[in-house]
């Protein structure tokens, strides 16, 4: 068997609003998806063909999402850190090479340093697995938002989904937050 490659990425870590959403996936070594990239160059459409497409080609996949309460209570940076560790216990075979979206990957306790992992900067450009899980972590993530968008239609979080536009800093403003909106974030258009 090839050696299989595991690849994680996150998405939703600047919004305002919504969780942050971590995904790991795994191919045999060989394998390519014709248009995978970086899932912020892609159209919507197109991500979403390339998700089921991929879900269907993967070896294995793990998807987390880390909600607003918890980001709010460990921070956005341990959040993230947080997901790619469950994504990791999530995935049944441990004998695999991991590449890790970014610069950093430190777990509670030094759980990291029991993976064979590599982080990579702008790898969601770069190395494939790295730009499924970005297409998986996205997609979710934008589901997610469309789905609080019928509960706050106000916010607009089906186009926005809650990134820091000015018009949902407007509604917040305005309305003031709901119970999906991080705190933290929000404090300073709250004053």
């Amino acid at each position: 068997m090839n050696p299989i490659i595991c690849g994680i990425d996150e998405a939703g870590r600047g919004p305002l609003a919504g969780p942050v959403v971590t995904s790991a996936v795994i191919f045999d070594k060989t394998l390519f998806i014709q248009g995978v990239k970086d899932s912020k160059k892609l159209s919507k459409n197109r991500r979403e063909s390339l998700f089921d497409e991929i879900l269907e080609k993967c070896y294995e996949y793990s998807i987390v999402a880390v909600d607003n309460l918890t980001i709010d209570d460990i921070n956005i940076l341990n959040s993230t850190m947080l997901g790619m560790e469950k994504c990791l216990k999530g995935i049944n075979d441990k004998n695999m090479k991991i590449m890790i979206d970014g610069n950093y990957f430190v777990l509670k306790n030094k759980n990291h340093l029991k993976y064979n992992y590599e982080t990579i900067v702008k790898g969601d450009d770069k190395i494939f697995a790295i730009s499924c899980a970005s297409i998986l972590a996205k997609v979710t993530r934008d589901r997610i938002m469309e789905d609080f968008d019928e509960e706050f239609p106000w916010y607009n979080f089906k186009n926005n989904k809650g990134y820091p536009t000015k018009q949902h800093i407007e509604q917040i403003k305005k309305y003031g937050i709901t119970r999906i909106h991080r705190k933290s974030f929000c404090k300073k258009f709250l004053e």
